[in-house]
């Protein structure tokens, strides 16, 4: 199994079943690399073309065996057996796109890829989504952007308000852990101060991970 890239959602790989890790960890690479299509690209007809490229991939899987794309041949191995389809996965695209528009729309972003994300994520996980997962979603995605720099200047105070009001404190079931420590992080975050100053990796975040995996709060 390979690990995402970002080390905080690796952690939280840890507290899915052992059965399913696999399938999770997946996905999230499929979200990191849709993003790393919008780093890589800087004309917006160019990214646009690249994630319109993997929607279809994506949605060619229902129809056929994989191209020879490794990633494209986990998501068939690990994720479609799990009873997802090619076109479920395939939504993530929409939340990406929303930043390859000009000007870029982080409010549609986070609701579009946080809500996929986590629903999906839930989806893998076995479990029926809590009311408010798409809510933890958006506030994750949120806060994942304004980390990396996104966001107009003036409205980035209150676009973490925002992320800060939608991850409100909740009980996760043990079989969403690894959605509650992104969520926990996030709220940490949304919380804190500027979260493009976030220390990953640093003691108070990762005693946070542990207490939201083991706790599920």
């Amino acid at each position: 199994m390979i690990p995402p890239d970002d080390p905080e959602r690796a952690l939280a790989l840890v507290y899915a079943p052992a059965d399913r890790r696999a399938a999770l960890a997946v996905l999230w690479r499929l979200d990191e690399r849709l993003g790393a299509v919008l780093a890589m690209a800087q004309e917006p007809m160019i990214r646009a073309i690249r994630l319109a490229w993997w929607r279809e991939a994506l949605e060619a899987l229902d129809d056929g065996p994989p191209p020879d794309e490794p990633l494209l041949q986990d998501v068939a191995a690990h994720i479609l057996p799990l009873g997802l389809a090619g076109a479920d996965v395939a939504a993530l695209e929409e939340g990406w796109a929303a930043l390859a528009d000009l000007p870029p729309d982080l409010g549609r972003h986070a609701r579009a890829r946080g809500g996929a994300l986590f629903d999906l994520s839930a989806r893998l996980l076995g479990e029926a989504a809590p009311r408010d997962l798409a809510d933890a979603g958006e506030g994750w995605a949120l806060i994942d952007r304004l980390a990396a720099g996104d966001g107009p200047d003036e409205d980035r105070a209150e676009l973490q308000a925002r992320a800060a009001a939608l991850l409100a404190r909740r009980r996760w079931p043990r079989a969403l852990r690894p959605l509650g420590v992104l969520a926990a992080l996030a709220r940490r975050d949304a919380r804190a101060g500027d979260p493009a100053a976030r220390r990953q990796g640093s003691p108070a975040r990762l005693g946070r991970a542990i207490v939201a995996g083991l706790l599920g709060r």
